[in-house]
């Protein structure tokens, strides 16, 4: 139960952060729900992986949806991705999630070491 609290809390403090802030944002978010629901650290490092990976990605994919695919071609052509736009969707959320999973072994570690 834990566990999906914490990829649901992460993915909606990631969204509302993501409305004002920076896109580091995401580590914040995932930082303090580590702190707040009391897992181990793989634990945590996966909920959050998940819960940015589903939100970038559902987001890249709609904004990818809304205009067609036109800017996402053109980047995955630049990119060594060769034009394939679900590669550059895939990646967008796997940077997001490795970025939020780091931020919340970090803070999985430091509830440990207060105690």
């Amino acid at each position: 139960m834990k566990f999906l609290v914490s990829i649901l809390l992460t993915a909606l403090l990631a969204f509302i952060g993501g409305l004002w802030l920076p896109w580091w944002s995401i580590a914040i978010s995932a930082f303090i729900v580590s702190l707040l629901v009391h897992q181990h650290a793989g634990k945590s490092f996966a909920g959050s992986f998940l819960g940015v990976f589903l939100l970038w990605g559902g987001l890249a994919w709609w904004i990818d949806m809304q205009n067609h695919g036109v800017l996402s071609k053109k980047i995955a052509s630049v990119l060594p991705l060769n034009g394939n736009q679900m590669m550059l969707i895939l990646v967008t959320a796997l940077v997001g999630a490795l970025v939020a999973g780091a931020a919340a072994v970090t803070g999985s570690f430091l509830r440990s070491a207060s105690k």
